[in-house]
Parts: structure tokens; C-alpha cells; sequence
């Protein structure tokens, strides 16, 4: 990535939480607005966002990219799944549970007991929550939404693709029968992990209404 190197740092002005308001200002719709205002008044400022997860979005909270004026667009685009990035990090990381379940079926050389890695996909589906899965015994698991998924936290802390890899590397998938940690990187899959990633990796740039720039990348849940 390019490091600007003859400009002085700018100021980062982060906007965690916001109780909540009868017509339904939170941290985007202030965000967008406050990146406005401040080129509105002769100030260089552009606003970083996440993307919405579809899950909120056909449920009752809804869309999630401002309110009124205060709206990055294309919406409906950014709003439906966009150019794709959560699919990317949804395929990731089911990749891994993929390749932990045939390691297992292929005899299991790590000796994994215990399987601490969940499924998850981009949408609410209840029935999916919690699953049996019949491989040579019944393993009970299920899908976790992305957006609260490791990668996708991992998606959006990492600097650079190396450090994606690195960190996908040292995810915690289970133990062996003598309690000891198995990691993703034991199975060799954050190589495979990355190449699904490097395209979502790029963030995506859009623009408010009132022609700010903002950038589109990851949607992390604290939860």
C-alpha cells in the first residue's frame, strides 16, 4: 500500500455508539453527516464505513447506509451485498470448516477431539443456529452470521495481505485429545483462505450525497 510520506498525519475522529433516537440517527447517519459538514467547511475529510450485512438488513433494523441526506450511495448496491466481500468471507471461512471435517474423515492425523469452529453465512436463518452434522459421529455445531465471524474481524484488522495470512494462520479450531490447541495453519489453510480474500481485501470506494468521499470495507459484530 502506498505510505504517504511529505503531508502531515490527519486526525482520526472515531464515532464508536450513539443512543438510540426516535427517527433512527446512529453512528452511520452521524458519521456521513459530520464527514459533510466538515467539507462543507473547507476541511479535507472522507468518511470509512462498514458494509451491512444482509442480515440486518432484510430484518427489522433494515439498511444501513445513512438517512436523509446524510447517505452514502449507491444504496441499493451497497446495501445488497455490494461487489460481494462478505460472500469472500463467508467462503473463507467455511473453507475451514470444510478442510477440518475431511482432515477428520481422512483419518484425523492431528488427532482433533474437539472442534471449536462454526459455519456462518450472511443471513438470519434460525433453523441453522444450532445443526447436527452426521460425519463418524454426531457432532452438534452452526452457523454464526459473518459479520460476527474471526475472519471478518480478522478481515478488518489486518494491515496488509501478509499479515491477513499470518493472522488467519494462528485461528484456533479445536483441540486434541490432550487438550492442546489445533490452529488453522496446521492444516495449512490460510494459504487458500488469503486467495479467496485478496479481492474483498481492496476497499471499495463510494460517495455520500453531498459528494464526499467514503470507503466501504468489512462490517465487524462485537457480538
Amino acid at each position: 500500500h502506498l505510505q504517504a510520506t511529505h503531508h502531515s498525519n490527519g486526525k482520526l475522529i472515531l464515532v464508536t455508539a450513539i443512543n438510540p433516537t426516535p427517527a433512527g440517527e446512529g453512528k452511520t447517519t452521524t458519521t456521513i453527516g459530520l464527514a459533510d459538514a466538515l467539507n462543507h467547511i473547507g476541511k479535507k475529510a472522507m468518511a470509512c464505513l462498514r458494509e451491512p450485512s444482509l442480515g440486518p438488513v432484510f430484518g427489522l433494523k433494515g439498511g444501513a447506509t445513512g438517512g436523509g441526506y446524510a447517505q452514502v450511495v449507491p444504496m441499493e448496491n451497497i446495501n445488497l451485498h455490494f461487489t460481494g466481500d462478505f460472500h469472500a468471507i463467508t467462503a473463507a471461512n467455511n473453507l475451514l470448516a470444510a478442510l477440518i471435517d475431511n482432515h477428520i474423515h481422512q483419518g484425523n492425523a492431528l488427532d482433533i477431539q474437539q472442534v471449536t469452529w462454526r459455519r456462518c453465512m450472511d443471513m438470519n436463518d434460525r433453523a441453522l443456529r444450532h445443526i447436527t452434522t452426521h460425519q463418524k459421529q454426531d457432532v452438534d455445531t452452526g452457523f454464526d452470521i459473518t459479520v460476527a465471524s474471526e475472519v471478518m474481524a480478522i478481515f478488518c484488522l489486518a494491515e496488509n495481505l501478509t499479515d491477513l495470512t499470518h493472522r488467519l494462520a494462528n485461528i484456533q479450531i479445536g483441540y486434541t485429545s490432550q487438550q492442546k490447541p489445533v490452529l488453522a495453519s496446521h492444516l495449512k489453510a490460510e494459504g487458500a483462505m488469503t486467495a479467496l480474500l485478496k479481492d474483498a481485501f481492496q476497499p471499495n470506494l463510494v460517495q455520500t450525497l453531498g459528494g464526499t468521499p467514503a470507503m466501504i470495507h468489512g462490517g465487524p459484530f462485537a457480538n
